[in-house]
């Protein structure tokens, strides 16, 4: 812009882009003095990829999560279970937050990419379990018989399922190698999320869903005596 320009360029250690951009423009307008008609400081690389990745995902996750709750609806015909599986997604999402946390790393786009991931496979293993129970319903049985029975029988496959996923990216959310600032906070959300999320699966949705579900079958029997 036929300006001169000064170019200051950084590599971060131990801590995250936003944080040190917060902490570096406090320094500079406490400490720094200078003519800010003349001069401009404007920060760029990471910082603007990251940025724009944001905005990307803050578009992409909400309509993957609509799309997940369009395809539970069209498989269980029912908006009522199809919400309940999607509970599973902020208890998950508690899951991967804490384990976050715990291991000193911040949300960004490597994070946030994980748990789209982790999303998928807990949505997947509450539909092998609910599916299961809406079977043996249909054959007749009754709904505390089908929550036991369906519970007892998809325990075995849906904790397969997280195993092979948490044993699979378990080596990549320890590691240090060159990549690992990428791979290590997908790995982590997933690996932990989903441990979280599979002890949901397995004791707390059969709980909700026979709460839910009797709550239902008892407004059906009240509404057929009254008629």
């Amino acid at each position: 812009m036929n300006k001169r320009h000064l170019t200051v360029r950084l590599n971060l250690r131990g801590v995250d882009l936003t944080t040190f951009l917060q902490k570096a423009n406090r320094a500079i307008s406490k400490e720094v003095v200078y003519n800010k008609d003349q001069i401009q400081i404007k920060w760029a690389g990471q910082f603007e990829n990251q940025h724009r990745a944001y905005s990307r995902l803050a578009l992409v996750i909400p309509l993957a999560l609509g799309f997940m709750l369009l395809l539970l609806f069209a498989a269980f015909g029912s908006f009522r279970q199809a919400s309940l599986l999607m509970c599973v997604v902020p208890l998950a999402l508690f899951g991967g937050m804490l384990a976050l946390n715990v291991r000193g790393m911040t949300l960004n786009v490597s994070s946030a990419v994980g748990f789209i991931a982790l999303f998928g496979v807990a949505i997947q293993n509450g539909v092998i379990m609910i599916s299961h129970i809406n079977n043996l319903r249909k054959k007749g049985e009754s709904l505390y018989e089908s929550v036991i029975s369906g519970t007892r029988h998809r325990f075995r496959p849906v904790l397969m399922t997280a195993t092979v996923a948490v044993l699979g990216l378990l080596p990549a959310s320890f590691s240090t190698g060159i990549g690992s600032d990428v791979q290590r906070p997908l790995a982590t959300v997933i690996v932990y999320g989903l441990l979280f999320a599979t002890i949901i699966t397995l004791y707390v949705l059969p709980a909700l869903y026979y709460m839910i579900e009797r709550k239902q079958e008892s407004k059906s029997t009240k509404k057929t005596n009254e008629a």
